[in-house]
């Protein structure tokens, strides 16, 4: 079949209009193994059982939303009770849970670096860009993926408004460090608070988005509220969350699994079914709410619109 771009798959009407305010229920039902701490503390995303497929929330019906090739959007449960956001714990069933009361407002987003115009954005600046809905593939290092209903806006439009320098050449994203509020960053596994880092030819591309919501309403905190990145065609571990700071650089960025298992993390994090991470394979995952598994795509399916930023580049020592 013919694949269409994923800004196109919503009615224009639809993915223009802003995402709805209000509060949403943050009760998560629970359903998942836990991992054990050892297992977890070396792994970018941690495998577990699917969570049941029965749903509450606004969401309660994934309805016609589907990816570009066809394949149906996880519910509004699945996306919201199977989280991995380290900061919280490393247990993804803990994570809506400790994640309940995280603050979200007021947020304010320090933009600067290699810029002309450096700037901090609050939620009302990050809500005037205009918002589209973008379904997204997810494929998680360890193996298991989702299809994401995101709301949010392309990161090359913030970019633009700070007007890089040509002297950036990467983007260098960072969380939220708040123990008090995030206490799995109390743990002394990994170097905080969260780091990762994009290319400047990655970060202006069109499928590069900065997600404010999910099934159109506003991210609740287990999935990176307020304000997230995503980038379909690397690993999850790729899509940041609660950015606080992003600053335009001239050297590649360090980033929290590069520093935690560089043996293991490198910095383009590709999904590339050819080259297997050194514990397991990555030919194939599981797609929550299935079961049984299927084979990995690679750039997890978008390959006509990010393979020309590779030219050149050995996916297998690039890793």
């Amino acid at each position: 079949m013919e694949k269409i771009p994923s800004s196109e798959i919503t009615p224009e009407a639809v993915y223009r209009a802003r995402p709805r305010q209000g509060n949403l229920t943050r009760r998560a039902f629970l359903r998942l193994g836990a991992l054990t701490a050892g297992a977890a503390a070396l792994a970018a995303c941690a495998p577990g059982a699917a969570p049941a497929s029965t749903q509450v929330g606004p969401a309660a019906q994934t309805g016609d939303k589907a990816d570009e090739l066809g394949d149906p959007a996880n519910t509004w449960q699945e996306i919201t009770t199977f989280n991995n956001f380290y900061e919280f714990t490393t247990d993804k069933e803990g994570v809506a849970r400790l994640a309940r009361n995280f603050i979200t407002s007021p947020w304010e987003v320090q933009v600067g670096g290699l810029v002309s115009s450096p700037q901090t954005f609050d939620l009302d600046d990050l809500r005037g860009f205009e918002q589209e809905e973008r379904i997204y593939r997810m494929r998680c290092v360890e193996g298991w993926s989702m299809v994401i209903p995101w709301w949010g806006f392309p990161l090359s439009r913030l970019l633009e408004k700070v007007e890089p320098t040509s002297a950036a050449r990467y983007v260098r994203f960072e969380t939220l460090y708040d123990p008090q509020q995030m206490p799995g960053q109390k743990s002394n596994w990994f170097s905080w608070p969260y780091v990762e880092g994009l290319t400047m030819d990655e970060a202006m591309n069109d499928l590069t988005l900065m997600a404010t919501g999910v099934y159109g309403q506003d991210l609740l905190p287990q999935n990176g509220a307020p304000l997230r990145l995503v980038t379909p065609w690397k690993y999850g571990f790729k899509s940041i969350k609660s950015i606080v700071k992003i600053d335009l650089v001239d050297a590649m960025p360090t980033s929290l699994w590069m520093a935690a298992a560089p043996n293991e993390y490198g910095f383009y994090a590709n999904v590339n079914p050819e080259v297997d991470h050194p514990r397991w394979t990555q030919a194939n995952e599981r797609r929550i709410g299935e079961l049984g598994r299927r084979p990995t795509l690679m750039f997890n399916g978008y390959t006509e619109q990010v393979a020309g930023l590779y030219e050149g580049l050995d996916l297998r020592e690039n890793y």
